[in-house]
C-alpha cells in the first residue's frame, strides 16, 4: 500500500504542488534571471544568503511567508520511500512550510503502522496553513506542528528519531542537527534539502562525527544531501 499516491492524499498533494508552482514559479524565474545578469553563481548566492541569515534568520525567512519553498514531487516520493525503508515511527522535520513534505512523510508513517512526526515552522501563517493541509489529507493524527524557532521547539522531540528532514533556514542546518543529534538512533536517516551551508556539509561528511553522507542525484542543483547516523 502507498498512501502517498492514492485517494485524498494524492489529490491534496497534486493541488498543493500546483499552488506551489503558481506561488513560487515567478519568484524563482526572477531569481535565476537576476543571477544570470549579475554573473553570480548559485553557490555564491547561497553563501551570501547564509551570511545574511546569521543572527537575522527570522527576518530573512519572513520575506518568504507567501512562498511554499517546497520539495518537488520526485523528492517527495523519495521522502516517502526513505521513511518506509527505514520503518520510521518517529520523524522530525525542520522547516514545515505549507506542509507538502510533511504529508509525504506522514503518509509513510501511516503505511508503517503509525507513529509521530514533529515539525517546526517559524512563520505563524505557514504553520496554520500546514495544519489545515495535513488535516485535509487525513493525516493530522500523526503530526504535531510546533510553531516558533526550531532551536527552541525541537529541544525535546520525545524519544528516538528514525528520520530527520532538514529544510528550513539554511544557516541553522548544523545547529538543528546538533540539537536533535542525541536522539538520532543508529541508522537514522538525515535528509537535508538546499544543503549549501559549508559548516553542515563539512560536519556530516567527516566520518569522525558519526555519519556517512553524500549528495543525491535528485533535483540536481538543489543541494540534496543524504546522511546516515552510524554511531
Amino acid at each position: 500500500m502507498n498512501t502517498s499516491n492514492s485517494g485524498r492524499v494524492a489529490q491534496i498533494l497534486t493541488e498543493l504542488h500546483q499552488e506551489a508552482e503558481a506561488a513560487d514559479g515567478p519568484f524563482f524565474q526572477k531569481m535565476i534571471a537576476d543571477l544570470e545578469v549579475s554573473g553570480t553563481t548559485i553557490a555564491q548566492a547561497a553563501a551570501q544568503l547564509i551570511a545574511d541569515e546569521r543572527g537575522n534568520y527570522p527576518a530573512v525567512y519572513g520575506r518568504h511567508s507567501e512562498h511554499f519553498l517546497s520539495v518537488s514531487p520526485s523528492y517527495g516520493h523519495f521522502l516517502y520511500a526513505m521513511a518506509r525503508a527505514c520503518k520510521a515511527t518517529r520523524i522530525v522535520e525542520f522547516g514545515t512550510s505549507m506542509g507538502i513534505s510533511t504529508i509525504y512523510l506522514a503518509a509513510a508513517l501511516r503505511d508503517n503502522g503509525g507513529g509521530q512526526l514533529i515539525g517546526s515552522e517559524l512563520e505563524p501563517t505557514k504553520a496554520v496553513k500546514a495544519r489545515g493541509h495535513i488535516a485535509a489529507a487525513g493525516l493530522g493524527d500523526l503530526v504535531e506542528i510546533r510553531q516558533g524557532d526550531a532551536l527552541q521547539t525541537l529541544r525535546d522531540v520525545g524519544g528516538e528519531v528514525d528520520l530527520a528532514l532538514i529544510d528550513g533556514a539554511w544557516s541553522l542546518y548544523l545547529p538543528v542537527l546538533k540539537l536533535i543529534e542525541p536522539c538520532l538512533r543508529p541508522g537514522a536517516v538525515i535528509l537535508a534539502e538546499n544543503a549549501f551551508a559549508e559548516d553542515y556539509l563539512e560536519y556530516v561528511r567527516d566520518p569522525l562525527n558519526g555519519y556517512i553522507a553524500q549528495t543525491l542525484p535528485i533535483d540536481e542543483g538543489r543541494g540534496n544531501e543524504f546522511a546516515v547516523r552510524i554511531l
